[in-house]
C-alpha cells in the first residue's frame, strides 16, 4: 500500500519528467572545448580507451587527461558524514534518488518551452496527462521500489534542482485542485509536498547538498 502511495505522490513530477532516460550520475562536468580528453572507442570490434597526448621538441610524450573538479573541503565533509551508519544510509539514499531530481529539472525546462507555445488549456491538460501516462509506463517499477525516506529526500531534491517545491510545480502545471489532492494524500503518510530545501538551517539538507554537489562533479 505504501509503495503505491509513493508512486502517486511522485507523479507530481510528471509535469517535469517525461520522454527520456535517467541521466548517469556525475555526468554534469564537461571539459572546455579546447581541452582534449580521453574517450572510449571501438576499433575492429575491440573497445578501448583513447588518451590524447602531445610530443615536445625532445620527443617526449605527455598524456593529456581531463580530470573533474575536486573540492578537498567538501570531500572531507563527505567522509565525515559517512563515518556514521546514519550518514552512509543518507549518502546511499541520495545516490538512489538524485538522478530523478536532475531529470525533473531537465524536463521542466523542456516543458516550460513547450507550454509557452501551447495556445489552448485543453492542449495543456492533454500534454500533462500524457506525461503522467509516460511516467507510469516507464518508471512505475523504479519509483515503487523507493522507500518512504527516499521519497521524502526526493521531494526536497526536486526543490533544490528546480527552485520550486513539488506542490508549486503541480499547482502551476496541473492546477490548484490537483495540487491540493496530492498534498492531502501525501500528508496522510507524513509527506509534505511544500517542503523546501534549506541547507542553511537544516543539518540534513546541508549534508544532502554536500553529497549532491560531489555527485554533480563526479567526485564520488
Amino acid at each position: 500500500m505504501k509503495k503505491h502511495l509513493l508512486l502517486a505522490i511522485l507523479l507530481v513530477m510528471a509535469s517535469s519528467i517525461s520522454y527520456g532516460q535517467l541521466i548517469a550520475l556525475g555526468g554534469n562536468v564537461r571539459p572546455k572545448a579546447h581541452q582534449p580528453v580521453s574517450e572510449s572507442q571501438t576499433i575492429n570490434g575491440r573497445t578501448g580507451t583513447v588518451v590524447y597526448g602531445r610530443i615536445d621538441e625532445n620527443g617526449d610524450t605527455t598524456l593529456i587527461v581531463y580530470l573533474p573538479e575536486m573540492d578537498i573541503h567538501l570531500l572531507g565533509r563527505y567522509y565525515e558524514i559517512i563515518e556514521t551508519r546514519q550518514g552512509r544510509r543518507l549518502a546511499n539514499n541520495v545516490r538512489k534518488v538524485y538522478p530523478y531530481a536532475k531529470l525533473a529539472a531537465q524536463k521542466l525546462q523542456e516543458y516550460d518551452s513547450l507550454l509557452c507555445m501551447t495556445e489552448s488549456e485543453w492542449e495543456r491538460r492533454a500534454m500533462m496527462k500524457e506525461a503522467e501516462d509516460d511516467i507510469t509506463a516507464n518508471y512505475a517499477d523504479e519509483l515503487k521500489s523507493l522507500t518512504l525516506t527516499q521519497g521524502a529526500i526526493l521531494i526536497r531534491l526536486v526543490d533544490r534542482e528546480t527552485g520550486n517545491t513539488s506542490y508549486h510545480l503541480v499547482q502551476e502545471l496541473r492546477g490548484k485542485l490537483r495540487a491540493a489532492f496530492y498534498q492531502g494524500f501525501a500528508r496522510l503518510w507524513g509527506y509534505n509536498l511544500k517542503d523546501e530545501f534549506d541547507p542553511k538551517n537544516n543539518k540534513e539538507d546541508e549534508q544532502i547538498d554536500i553529497i549532491a554537489t560531489l555527485l554533480e562533479r563526479g567526485c564520488i
